[in-house]
């Protein structure tokens, strides 16, 4: 199966320049715990509400502080076309639960999340990357690497 066939296609952008506030109603609005971040049509970052926990208000930034700020800027990321068992292997590897999904011409078409291959048919694949992102980082291969 392709990461396509399993990904979330609706997916909201945010702006580097916007505020942690901004991400953190657009969150709130769509239900979500992380944004993509994009500028010029670019995914540039990515945001979720533990980077606002962690890196704004629990170092007394306040509502001042932008996206940009405390974004994560290193993206790892998989292409729509990807066979979603490798996609999950790596995302076990890499102990995150979600990627963003980029089609040839590395636009921003999606996110895929451990849920979304559950739900796709792959348990069995969500359930090997779960337990691979339980572990402490230093007993898993090939942390830090992006999965292409």
């Amino acid at each position: 199966m392709r990461v396509a066939e399993a990904m979330t296609r609706d997916v909201q952008i945010a702006n580097p320049d916007q505020s942690i506030v901004d991400a953190a109603r657009m969150m709130a609005d769509c239900d979500c715990g992380i944004l993509p971040v994009g500028e010029n049509d670019r995914l540039v970052g990515m945001i979720t509400d533990r980077d606002i926990v962690v890196r704004a208000l629990a170092q007394g930034k306040t509502d001042t502080a932008t996206i940009r700020d405390v974004m994560t800027q290193d993206v790892k990321y998989c292409f729509e076309d990807d066979d979603v068992e490798e996609v999950t292997r790596n995302m076990g590897d890499l102990q995150i639960r979600r990627l963003p999904v980029l089609n040839q011409d590395k636009r921003l078409v999606g996110i895929v999340s451990l849920g979304d291959v559950s739900d796709a048919s792959e348990p069995n694949s969500a359930a090997e990357a779960l337990s691979s992102i339980s572990q402490p980082a230093s007993q898993t291969a090939g942390g830090g690497q992006r999965p292409h």
